[in-house]
């Protein structure tokens, strides 16, 4: 199974439910808090293209977006093969 790293803040409700649904099917992944951090929220936004919402979720090291995106790849189907199962 590839890399999952998932930022997010501690306030952000969409964070828990991608961090909650990524539990429930069993994906282990890494949590990156960018609270607190401003110089790594500025290097999240570099790295996902300049988004700057949370959560920003990545697999095998490819940014899919949020909460939302990562629902929609899975409800058509695509997420499990990012995952690479």
């Amino acid at each position: 199974m590839k890399d999952v790293v998932v930022y997010s803040t501690d306030y952000c409700p969409y964070c828990r439910q991608a961090e909650r649904f990524l539990t429930e099917k069993g994906v282990a992944f890494k949590s990156v808090d960018v609270t607190h951090d401003d110089a790594m929220r500025e290097k999240l936004v570099e790295l996902s293209g300049g988004r700057r919402t949370v959560p920003q979720i990545f697999i095998g090291g490819e940014a899919i977006g949020g909460y939302s995106d990562m629902m929609a790849l899975h409800q058509k189907g695509e997420l499990e093969p990012k995952l690479g199962r």
